[in-house]
């Protein structure tokens, strides 16, 4: 399309925080937020030893959709980022649809982005509990719940009885709430996070089809699956 409305929904999300609460562009300041969500999961990492596995994920993330897909598609992302949420509405669409085609995988990795953004570490608890629902294959829609019920940034999040209530409504057995409310996977959402850090990922959304950076569009993820198969 060449019309101005068009181009204009194709860009690539660009993150901006406004306000000393927030911070300003994602792309000057979010590497500062990072870098201290980094140590926090270095931190977490290091106390009381090895991090566990949830089961039905793996220790870089929670993989959805056919094992031999010619593609694999990394989102990096943090259930407290508006562009984040941004993305799983503009694109989210075009995501479900490549993997349930079978042209593509895609691994999740929820990361511990902006636990500054939040008085309660909400990224850090959203996190954990997407991977206490991970076993049960109901992750998509818990995610899609997550995005939906968004808290602002700068407050303190949803709390542990509705991060329990909507992976219920998402599909997740009853005994999920333990796993929620002890937090039992803190420590595997710092690992991801320190992972993610070493492989150069330093905003979110960061998109990846098989390990090369694409743009948030649904263009460039389709393009890129494409040239995979």
């Amino acid at each position: 399309m060449t019309n101005k409305k068009a181009v204009k929904r194709n860009k690539p999300l660009v993150a901006q925080r406004k306000g000393p609460s927030t911070g300003m562009i994602v792309g000057i300041v979010v590497v500062l937020l990072f870098a201290a969500a980094v140590g926090f999961g270095l931190y977490k990492t290091q106390q009381g030893g090895q991090a566990s596995t949830p089961p039905g994920a793996t220790a870089s993330g929670i993989s959805v959709g056919q094992d031999n897909a010619k593609a694999t598609v990394d989102i990096f992302l943090d259930f407290q980022c508006p562009v984040c949420k941004q993305y799983e509405a503009q694109v989210g669409p075009t995501v479900d649809k490549l993997v349930a085609a079978g042209t593509a995988k895609v691994v999740y990795h929820p990361m511990a982005f902006l636990d500054r953004a939040s008085s309660s570490q909400y990224s850090t608890r959203s996190s954990a509990a997407a991977g206490c629902v991970a076993g049960s294959g109901v992750f998509p829609r818990y995610a899609k719940l997550l995005y939906a019920n968004q808290p602002e940034e700068g407050g303190s999040g949803l709390p542990d009885s509705q991060l329990v209530d909507l992976a219920k409504q998402a599909g997740a057995p009853a005994d999920v709430a333990g796993c929620i409310t002890g937090r039992t996977y803190a420590k595997w959402t710092a690992a991801l996070t320190d992972q993610a850090s070493k492989e150069g990922v330093n905003a979110t959304p960061t998109v990846k089809v098989n390990g090369k950076q694409v743009d948030n569009t649904s263009a460039a993820l389709e393009q890129a699956v494409q040239a995979a198969q």
